[in-house]
């Protein structure tokens, strides 16, 4: 069995400066080709959701095949989704 695809995008950014790695909103990733793309604090708290869900997992509260997630930079707070992509 093949693992699904996977993709990030930014959906939000809440904090009182832009993005240091300078992502925007709207933009969009594909996790297994364009990760090493995006900042390494946001893959550090996207990994443990993209694993759940890529072997099959939901997360609670969230939508089947989706997590929500926030990077950890308190300036920036940006809020990205994972999601898995039926094809």
């Amino acid at each position: 069995m093949s693992k699904p695809k996977i993709q990030i995008t930014l959906m939000d950014r809440k904090g009182p400066k832009g993005c240091h790695r300078g992502h925007i909103v709207g933009q969009r990733w594909d996790y297994d080709t364009q990760r090493g793309e995006i900042c390494p604090m946001a893959m550090h708290i996207a990994f443990p959701y993209i694993d759940i869900l890529r072997y099959g997992g939901n997360i609670p509260d969230q939508p089947e095949g989706t997590a929500v997630f926030c990077c950890s930079d308190v300036d920036t707070i940006n809020v990205f989704e994972v999601k898995v992509v039926k094809e």
